[in-house]
């Protein structure tokens, strides 16, 4: 525990001085956000607040994984060992979707436009990483596949074959949600940190503990990095945040075969989700809107809401959320 608590201290100090010193870098190089104009009209007023925040977020969690790497892995105990050796492909998984990110970030910023990356191409990226990891943590750590269903307190055994298309198919769909969350200053960031809060706990009373490690360096990361993410925001994280987070999320559910939970302790990116899928079939189906635009904090946004309301009531209800994943275990 004390160790993981200065995990937590070191990652968002690390957090906070790279955030200090990467904002001017990307003001003077003008990574600044493009906004859509068909989103809220109070957003213009972002455009040019530096983007691509994900890369902090990159930087902190490898410098930080390194010194948690040497340290327990130099401890000479076996235990400690191989918990630090198994956090490597979390950090690996959780970087590979920030890179898809960066990639889909730089070529907005380069072409000057919202569009980013092809849709086919960043889909075919996110699955690739998708599969890699749970063919990794099946085939070479075999953690198994079995899967908690919570409340019921008992565990189902699904056939390999069923598995991994279904364990890609949660990454997949968790990296979307949180991207999807990422629409106003600190939302996304707030929302996630209790998420990873909540399934470092988790970590805790199973007693996994390459899990509470990891999760408390993202932590302490998300923590340094929301100092200058709240409204008004200094920076943006960008997908090379949004979907290394979202794959982070995943992947530490998957680890602790708890992915069912997602549905309980990510309840806000999920009806994020739900709201554009909603929104879409009902548009095609009528040609009327039943929200006022997608994802559903932006319909709050245009009933009144300021972003500051938003991200409050989004993090309570998150919170309130994770407290009753817990209980369901």
């Amino acid at each position: 525990m004390g160790f993981q608590t200065k995990l937590i201290i070191i990652s968002l100090a690390v957090s906070f001085v790279i955030s200090m010193l990467v904002i001017p870098i990307l003001k003077k190089l003008k990574v600044g956000q493009l906004e859509r104009t068909e989103g809220p009209q109070s957003h213009l007023k972002k455009q040019g607040t530096p983007t691509m925040g994900g890369i902090i977020i990159i930087i902190t969690i490898l410098l930080v994984g390194i010194y948690a790497f040497l340290k327990l892995y130099l401890s000479g105990n076996e235990l400690e060992k191989q918990s630090i050796v198994n956090l490597i492909p979390l950090i690996i998984s959780s970087i590979g979707f920030g890179v898809i990110g960066l990639i889909d970030d730089l070529k907005k910023l380069i072409g000057k436009n919202t569009e980013g990356l092809k849709p086919a191409y960043k889909m075919l990226g996110l699955l690739i990483v998708s599969v890699a990891f749970c063919l990794y943590i099946t085939q070479f750590i075999q953690i198994g596949t079995d899967t908690y269903i919570p409340f019921f307190k008992t565990y189902i055994t699904l056939p390999i074959w069923l598995y991994v298309p279904f364990a890609v198919i949660v990454m997949l769909a968790t990296t979307n949600a949180v991207n999807l969350t990422d629409g106003i200053d600190g939302l996304s960031t707030s929302v996630t940190t209790i998420i990873f809060t909540t399934l470092t706990v988790i970590g805790f009373m199973t007693g996994v503990k390459e899990i509470t490690i990891f999760g408390s360096i993202l932590i302490g990361t998300c923590l340094g990095f929301l100092i200058f993410n709240l409204h008004p925001a200094k920076i943006m994280m960008g997908d090379t945040g949004s979907l290394l987070i979202g794959g982070a999320i995943a992947s530490m559910a998957l680890y602790l075969k708890m992915p069912l939970l997602l549905i309980i302790v990510a309840l806000v990116p999920v009806i994020e989700t739900l709201s554009v899928m909603i929104q879409v079939r009902h548009f095609k189906k009528t040609g009327k809107r039943i929200f006022k635009m997608t994802p559903i904090h932006h319909h709050f946004e245009l009933c009144g809401w300021n972003e500051n309301k938003i991200v409050s009531v989004f993090s309570l209800i998150t919170l309130l959320c994770c407290v009753i994943g817990i209980a369901s275990i």
